[in-house]
């Protein structure tokens, strides 16, 4: 049955092909690209500088205009559950491991607590 899309693999099929894939090849291209690009250059304080805009702007969406479960979370649990994740970030020496856990913990625990 090779046009049957019903099969029981095709989801993983297309999640290898349209998720990993696209988004691999780049950072495989960007591994041999980047050599010998001193790390101090402005183009890469660039690169950094958006990718943080970026990320700060998922997170302000996240924080203001939640979607799904997370909306049902008051706005005063979220940014609360976010400034546990800044404090412990903090706490551990910029632990970005830590910080998740323990923001998630956080937003784990309000979501318990309201529901």
């Amino acid at each position: 049955m090779t046009g049957d899309l019903s099969h029981g693999t095709w989801p993983w099929v297309a999640l290898i092909l349209f998720g990993f894939l696209p988004s691999e090849i780049w950072r495989t291209l960007s591994i041999f690209l980047s050599r010998g690009v001193d790390e101090n250059a402005p183009i890469l304080g660039w690169v950094r500088a958006v990718a943080t805009a970026l990320l700060a702007g998922v997170v302000a969406k996240l924080l203001l205009s939640p979607n799904g479960a997370l909306a049902a979370i008051p706005l005063a649990g979220r940014v609360g559950a976010m400034a546990v994740g800044l404090v412990a970030f903090w706490a551990t020496r910029r632990s970005v491991l830590a910080a998740v856990l323990a923001a998630e913990a956080a937003i784990v625990g309000v979501g318990y607590w309201v529901g």
